[in-house]
């Protein structure tokens, strides 16, 4: 009866794959115009019983499967699956054949103490530093890349056998990931079912599975917050959800204070309108974590709607933004709409802190009240020195203004030699109608 059933599985994946590359023509989804949809040649019974005879390992029977009647290799999550040669290069053979010391559960204290001869101690021998690598990722093979330090590895042996896992660096406090489906070919499936569903998948396997439907039911039948809590984070990966979620959202937001934040994050992706009564709530909180909240939502999910309700709120706020973080984020959200000047962001741009003054040069980048504003300019100068004119020059250029030439002449030596600074300094001129030589000038 297990056999069936996996054949049908087998059956039901060769079909979606034909579907999923029908849906995806243009090659959008993550990692697909890598793949585009074609497996490796199957690998032959007998080549597989050699390599497992060799390697003396019995690979997970789902993921013998596919190698087996799907390809070696080829189409899959991300940039694809590896072919099991090139899977099994990246560890040790012997390795390979270990227990794996991971598990789903893995806490942050054990974790810290499997990597800490990896990253605590840089007189590490290479082959001391091999040793620890290949006992954090010993009994696993590598299946395939998610970009940058991310791969993807199967569990070979242990309780958690056949199991899926995401790795990246070796970071503290972070271990791995082990993603919901219990085989490999549940895991695949999936892909290609989130694919033809018209899913978010960049970070695919990552969230838990389910419809909006299965994901209430999970939520409301949770033993614990932990499970709530991704519950609601699963439902990121629908690009927009129906009006019977929202309303369960709009409740849990209004029943339950710990998951507030991410309920009106949730409606707010499918609807800002639908979320303006909270965005306004939080714009005028007196806690600046609301504050940023709403920033946040708005950046992200505001891009394409008329923000000039939650602009006003913004502008007229201004007065409470008191560090970086929340800086950049009212430059983000006024910067798409155009909403930003000089003038409201005179306060900062001659604020005492560094960090304060360097994210509102940045936020007014785009700006074109600057020759006007040149007093503001001026007095930010005055009171940053050196340092401040050249972080303006990096995201400003030259504002051509004869009252702020004695700043760029005195920068002017730091930058005559890089031609495409030079041109800068030199339009500026021009403008002003003055010769080409003016910085050289004593």
């Amino acid at each position: 009866m297990l056999f069936w059933k996996k054949e049908t599985q087998l059956e039901r994946i060769k079909d979606k794959l034909k579907k999923a590359k029908r849906k995806d023509k243009a090659f959008l989804v993550f990692g697909a115009s890598s793949h585009k949809y074609s497996v490796n040649e199957k690998l032959a019974a007998e080549e597989l019983a050699d390599w497992q005879a060799k390697n003396q390992i019995t690979l997970p029977e789902p993921y013998a499967q596919f190698l087996t009647e799907i390809g070696n290799g080829g189409a899959g999550p991300y940039y694809g699956i590896y072919s099991l040669e090139k899977a099994a290069s990246y560890t040790d053979t012997n390795a390979l054949a270990a227990k794996c010391v991971l598990h789903p559960k893995v806490s942050q204290e054990e974790w810290n103490h499997l990597i800490e001869p990896l990253i605590r101690d840089e007189d590490i021998s290479d082959l001391e530093y091999d040793a620890a690598r290949d006992r954090v990722l010993g009994g696993m093979l590598c299946m395939g890349t998610q970009g940058c330090d991310y791969d993807m590895y199967l569990v070979l042996e242990g309780e958690h056998r056949g199991k899926v896992v995401y790795t990246s660096d070796f970071y503290p406090d972070h271990p791995f990931f082990f993603v919901y489906e219990d085989n490999f070919l549940d895991w695949y499936e999936r892909w290609l079912d989130e694919i033809m569903l018209d899913y978010e998948i960049t970070w695919f396997g990552s969230k838990m599975p389910g419809d909006e439907n299965t994901l209430i039911q999970v939520y409301q039948n949770a033993p614990n917050e932990e499970i709530k809590s991704k519950a609601l984070d699963g439902m990121f990966k629908f690009k927009k959800i129906s009006q019977p979620t929202i309303d369960f959202l709009r409740n849990v937001a209004e029943q339950t204070p710990k998951d507030r934040s991410t309920a009106i994050r949730l409606i707010c992706k499918t609807s800002v309108a639908a979320g303006r009564d909270y965005l306004l709530e939080l714009l005028h909180a007196e806690a600046n974590e609301d504050f940023l909240q709403a920033l946040i939502i708005l950046n992200y999910y505001g891009k394409s709607v008329d923000l000039s309700e939650f602009i006003k709120v913004i502008v007229q706020s201004l007065d409470r933004v008191h560090d970086p973080e929340t800086l950049r984020h009212v430059g983000y959200v006024l910067e798409t709409s155009g909403a930003i000047t000089l003038q409201n962001f005179a306060p900062f741009l001659c604020h005492a802190d560094l960090n304060m003054q360097s994210a509102a040069i940045y936020a007014t980048r785009n700006c074109h009240d600057k020759p006007e504003s040149w007093e503001i300019i001026e007095q930010m100068f005055m009171g940053g020195g050196m340092e401040v004119v050249k972080n303006s020059i990096q995201y400003w250029g030259i504002i051509p203004h004869e009252k702020l030439l004695p700043y760029y002449k005195a920068a002017w030596p730091a930058y005559k030699n890089n031609l495409n600074f030079r041109v800068k300094f030199i339009d500026c001129l021009k403008e002003l109608n003055l010769p080409d030589d003016f910085f050289d000038k004593e």
